[in-house]
Formats: C-alpha cells, structure tokens, sequence
C-alpha cells in the first residue's frame, strides 16, 4: 500500500550544503584549499545569498571549513579538539534535560579515566612523574581557592591522559572533565574535603610511579566513585 504522507522538500540550504560536500570530496580538496566564494556559489546554483551563508556556517560549525572575514573559505583543517568543542551547547541541553545521559556520561568518565590511569601506568616517564607531582603542588597551594583547585584537579586528569601519547584521549578526556564540572560542578567538587582528593590523587601518582597498572586503574576507580557517592549523598539531603 502506498502511503499518503508527503515528502518533505529539502531546505535550500541543506542542498548547498550537500552539493558543496560532494565538491570538496569529489574534486579531492585538501585542508587549507580554498572553496567557491558565496557570490560564485550564487550564480552556480541560482539561489540567494540566506542559503549559501546557512550552508557554509552549517559546515563550519560542523568543522569542515573554515571562514575569516575579507578571505576565500577554505577547507579546514581536521581538529579534534575543534569537533569536541563544537559539541559543547549539544551536551548543554542533553545534560540539563536528560539524567540518564548524565549517568551514562559519569559512567563512561570513570571507565575512560581509570584505563588512562592503567595506560600511564606502562607508559610513564620520570618527567611526567614529575610533572604530576608539580600540579599536586599547585592543588595543594590552591586548596582554599575553589576556582583554583578545580581547575588544577582537571589539569591533573589530563596530564594522566597525555601519558598515553594519544591526542584524542587527552581531549576527550578533558572534556568529560570540563562538561561535568560546567553543568554538575558539585560532582567534580566537594568543598571541605579537598585534603581527601589530594590523598587519593597522591596514591593515583604511586602507583603510576610503581608501574602497577591495575593498583592505578583501582585508586582513581574509587576516587571517581566517592566522589559520585558523595555527589548523590548531597543530592539526596536536598
């Protein structure tokens, strides 16, 4: 039986956007190449200039081009960092409105941030055992300075993931940091026991120092979940 429902037409914009792809890929452009200007893409494509702007800010946002003010665009070059900071308003709302998402994004932190552990464990130097004793230092100096010693705790955490020596777990394990801490700040933070978090981030720097790998998996395991624990204690008082 053939169904009634119409089919929706396409927006202008997202037939530019879709027909500037194909150009990019078909013609086998490279990071830095520029593309049509809006004017040439005006008169190709005979629509106005609303939907080339929507197209091109649309593939801009998604990471593909890149557009300055009085130049060609040009095709971007491939960012990691660029694409997790674009999902930042999209985690906003999944997180404000979604508490399952929320408790999926806990879970999936604590089982990132125990394997970097586990990884920086096997793959330390003496350098980065100095290094994450220096920002220990900093934490401990910023204690009484909630600003400060939150963002010192995130620097922490993301010196262990650049012990793996993989770019994409230091970004994505920064912003898992980052994305907690903006939109729950009291479950990366807890006032009063910031002795505690520096114990337990000391053991963390132990056991990478040993080069025991599942002793470092298994205290930053439990740092992570007293912290959760604490973070549902308070939010059950309330």
């Amino acid at each position: 039986m053939t169904s009634k429902k119409p089919i929706a037409r396409a927006k202008l914009s997202d037939q530019v956007q879709s027909r500037l792809l194909s150009v990019i890929q078909s013609e086998g452009l490279q990071p830095g190449d520029p593309i049509p200007s809006e004017r040439e893409l005006m008169d190709s494509y005979s629509v106005g200039r609303p939907a080339i702007r929507e197209a091109m800010q649309n593939l801009q946002r998604m990471g593909l081009i890149d557009i300055r003010h009085g130049e060609r665009p040009r095709v971007a070059t491939p960012s990691f960092d660029r694409m997790v900071a674009e999902m930042n308003e999209t985690m906003r709302h999944v997180l404000v409105h979604s508490s399952t998402t929320f408790d999926h994004l806990k879970e999936a932190r604590a089982t990132f941030e125990a394997q970097m552990a586990r990884i920086a464990a096997t793959r330390r130097t003496e350098q980065d055992i100095i290094e994450l004793r220096q920002i220990l230092a900093e934490q401990e100096k910023s204690r009484l300075n909630s600003a400060g010693f939150l963002e010192t705790d995130g620097r922490f955490h993301h010196r262990i993931a650049m012990i793996s020596g993989n770019p994409i777990f230091a970004t994505l394990g920064l912003a898992l940091f980052q994305w907690l801490a903006e939109f729950h700040f009291d479950l990366v933070r807890s006032p009063g026991l910031e002795q505690l978090t520096l114990a337990e981030h000391a053991e963390i720097i132990n056991a990478i120092e040993k080069s025991d790998p599942e002793a470092a998996a298994k205290v930053t395991d439990d740092h992570l979940n007293r912290a959760d624990k604490l973070y549902h204690r308070e939010n059950f008082k309330r």
